[in-house]
C-alpha cells in the first residue's frame, strides 16, 4: 500500500494513520477509525487525513480485516485518549463482525469506543428481512462530516447522534457497464456487451436488475426513479424544494468523458424536479478494482450539515466541489448567448449576384445532392472499417452525420453559390473533426467560384472544384500521393479541367470519366505510404486497404454521376 504525504503506514497492523494523530489525542478530540477490504482505490485508506479519518485498517481484496489488525489500530489511536474513538464502517456482515469483536476487546482494555454503521443502499425494494442496506460510496460523505465534527471538538456521543440522524437522509445506487476481476481470476459475473447491471455493491457482486444498454440520461433517470420510488423499502425521500449534496463515484474503469456526461445528466435530472444541487463531488472515492461503472450518492441537506462538508480538510480521496467565488452555493449557470451570429446562420457570399437556376435545374441539383447524401449514409460501415486500421474508425459515421444534416435542411437550391455555402456550414457544424474541416474548406472555396460566372456549366464547375482542391491542399498541407482524399479528388479535378479545356460540353461523359479516375485514385492508395493524416503515424502493415477519405470521394463522385446518368 502506498504511503501518502502526511500519512504513516504501519505494516504490522495494515494501517494507514495520520501523522498528527498524537496531537489529536493530546487535544482530547475524538479520533476516527474506518476500514474494510482492499480493492477500493483509494477507498477508506484514501479518506485518512486532516478533517477526515485518523486511521484506516485494510483487509485483503474485498474481505474485512482481521480483528487483531483492527484492535491494533484502536490501541494506537485510542489508548490514553479520553475523548474516545469512533469507528465508521459500511454495513457488511464481515465488517460488522470483525470491527465489533475488536471494539469489544478494546472496551475491555479501557478504550472508549463507539461505532456507526453506514448503510445507504437504495437498490433493494423489499421490506423482508435481509442483510440490510449495504454501505456504498455515500460513506465518504459520512467520513467528511464525522471528521469535521471531531475537529470541532464535539464529544463522541454527540458525533454518534448527529451521524445517525444524517443516515436516513442519505441514499446511493450504482450501475456497471462491465464486471471487475479479482487479481489472477476472470470476471466476477457475466454481462452481455449490450447490458447494464443496476444496483450493485462494492465487492464485485452483480446487481439487482439487468438492463439493456441505454443512454446516460436514461440510466440516470432510471437510477433516481428507483432511489425515490415511494413503494420501495429503501427509498430516499427527496422532493421539490430540497437542497442536496451529490457525490458521483467512479467505480474504477469509467472514463473522465463518460463521468462528465453522467454528471451533467444527474444535475439536470434533479434540477428538473425542482431540487437544488448545492454541492456536487465527482471522482474515484471508493472504487471496485477495474469495474466500469458509477454510483450516485444523494444527501438531503438539513440544519448546518453543509458547513461540515465545507470544513477544511484534505485526504487522497476527498475532492472539494467547484463553486463560484461569489457564492457558497453551487448553481447551474444559465447558458450565455454568443455575441456573434450562431454557427447555423449563413455567411453572405461576396461578389456579384449568384446564378439563378431554372426549376428543372433546381430539381436536378436536388437529385444530385440527395444521391450523394444517401450514398454516404449507406457507406457508413464500409468507410468506418477502412478507417479503423489506421485512423479512429469514424470516417463513415462522420460523413453520415453531415449527409443527414444536409438532407434535413432547406437549401436555397435556385442559387448554387448560396447552396454550397449553406452545405459548407452544415458540414462544419455536424461533422466536426478533420473531415468536417476539409469538406467545409472545399465547399466554401467552391461556392465563391460561382459568384462571378454567368452559366452553370463544365467550365464553372471545373473552376469551383479547382478552387476547392487548392484550399484543401493549402490548409491541409497534403499533396497527391500522400494517401489521403486528395488521391481521388485531385485526379478528378484534373480530368474535369481536361474536358473543359478540350471544349467537351457532354456533362455525362465528363462525369463518367471523372468517376473512373476517382475510383482508380482511391484504389492506388492501397500501395501508398501514408505521409499525412493519422495514417502517417501507424505502421505501414496496417494500411493495406484503400484510404477511407479517398474512397469517400470516389463514392461521392460516383453518386453524382449516377444521379445525372
Amino acid at each position: 500500500m502506498a504511503v501518502h504525504t502526511g500519512l504513516r503506514l504501519v505494516p504490522e497492523y495494515k494501517l494507514v494513520v495520520r501523522e498528527d494523530f498524537e496531537l489529536l489525542k493530546a487535544a482530547r478530540k475524538v479520533t476516527l477509525l474506518s476500514g474494510g477490504g482492499s480493492g477500493h482505490e483509494p477507498g477508506h485508506a484514501g479518506c485518512v487525513g486532516p478533517g477526515m479519518l485518523t486511521a484506516s485498517v485494510q483487509g485483503t481484496v474485498f474481505a474485512a480485516p482481521p480483528p487483531t489488525s483492527i484492535l491494533g489500530g484502536l490501541r494506537l489511536i485510542g489508548r490514553n485518549n479520553p475523548a474516545g474513538v469512533l469507528i465508521v464502517i459500511t454495513n457488511y456482515t464481515g465488517d460488522r463482525l470483525t470491527f465489533g469483536l475488536a471494539m469489544e476487546r478494546a472496551r475491555s482494555e479501557g478504550i472508549k469506543v463507539e461505532m456507526v454503521v453506514v448503510g445507504e443502499d437504495c437498490a433493494l425494494t423489499s421490506a423482508e428481512k435481509t442483510a440490510g442496506r449495504r454501505g456504498l460510496a455515500g460513506t465518504v460523505l459520512m467520513h467528511k462530516i464525522a471528521g469535521a465534527l471531531a475537529e470541532e471538538g464535539k464529544s463522541l456521543d454527540e458525533i454518534v447522534k448527529i451521524l445517525n440522524g444524517i443516515l436516513p437522509n442519505l441514499g446511493t445506487m450504482g450501475m456497471a457497464m462491465s464486471p471487475c476481476s479479482l487479481p489472477g481470476a476472470g470476471p466476477m459475473f457475466k454481462m452481455g456487451s449490450d447490458e447494464l447491471e443496476l444496483g450493485l455493491g462494492l465487492h464485485g457482486e452483480a446487481g439487482v436488475k439487468t438492463l439493456k444498454m441505454k443512454s446516460s440520461q436514461e440510466v440516470v433517470t432510471d437510477i433516481i426513479d428507483h432511489m425515490t420510488n415511494k413503494t420501495s423499502a429503501t427509498r430516499l425521500d427527496i422532493q421539490s424544494g430540497d437542497h442536496l449534496a451529490v457525490l458521483l463515484n467512479n467505480l474504477g474503469g469509467t472514463t473522465n468523458l463518460e463521468m462528465n456526461i453522467i454528471a451533467r445528466d444527474v444535475i439536470k435530472t434533479l434540477e428538473s424536479r425542482g431540487m437544488s444541487v448545492d454541492r456536487f463531488y465527482m471522482g474515484g472515492f471508493i472504487t471496485s478494482l477495474e469495474m466500469a461503472g458509477m454510483s450516485i450518492s444523494i444527501l438531503k441537506l438539513k440544519e448546518n450539515w453543509v458547513d461540515y462538508l465545507d470544513k477544511d480538510g484534505s485526504s487522497p480521496a476527498w475532492k472539494f466541489p467547484i463553486t463560484s467565488k461569489l457564492s457558497r452555493t453551487r448553481k447551474t449557470p444559465a447558458p450565455l448567448k454568443p455575441l456573434t451570429a450562431d454557427s447555423t446562420s449563413e455567411s453572405k457570399p461576396v461578389g456579384k449576384s449568384a446564378i439563378q437556376l431554372t426549376p428543372a435545374q433546381v430539381e436536378l441539383f436536388r437529385s444530385v445532392i440527395q444521391s450523394v447524401c444517401k450514398a454516404l449514409i449507406q457507406s457508413e460501415e464500409r468507410l468506418n472499417l477502412l478507417d479503423s486500421g489506421c485512423g479512429d474508425g469514424d470516417c463513415g459515421t462522420t460523413l453520415k452525420n453531415g449527409a443527414e444534416a444536409i438532407l434535413a435542411a432547406t437549401l436555397p437550391l435556385e442559387d448554387v453559390s448560396r447552396s454550397l455555402n449553406v452545405i459548407s456550414q452544415l458540414v462544419e457544424s455536424n461533422m466536426g473533426g478533420t473531415s468536417g474541416g476539409l469538406y467545409s474548406l472545399f465547399l466554401t472555396a467552391a461556392s465563391r467560384a460561382f459568384n462571378d460566372v454567368t452559366t452553370v456549366s463544365i467550365p464553372a464547375w471545373s473552376k469551383a472544384v479547382k478552387a476547392g482542391v487548392h484550399a484543401v491542399m493549402r490548409y491541409g498541407l497534403a499533396e497527391p500521393g500522400d494517401r489521403t482524399l486528395l488521391d481521388a479528388l485531385y485526379p478528378s479535378c484534373v480530368k474535369l479541367e481536361e474536358h473543359y479545356l478540350n471544349g467537351n460540353t457532354d456533362t455525362r461523359q465528363a462525369l463518367a470519366d471523372v468517376s473512373k479516375v476517382a475510383r482508380e485514385g482511391a484504389q492506388k492508395t492501397v500501395t501508398m505510404k501514408a505521409k499525412a493524416g493519422r495514417a502517417s503515424y501507424v505502421s505501414q502493415d496496417r494500411t493495406t486497404q484503400e484510404d477511407a477519405g479517398a474512397m469517400a470521394v470516389a463514392i461521392i463522385v460516383d453518386a453524382i454521376y449516377s444521379a445525372l446518368k
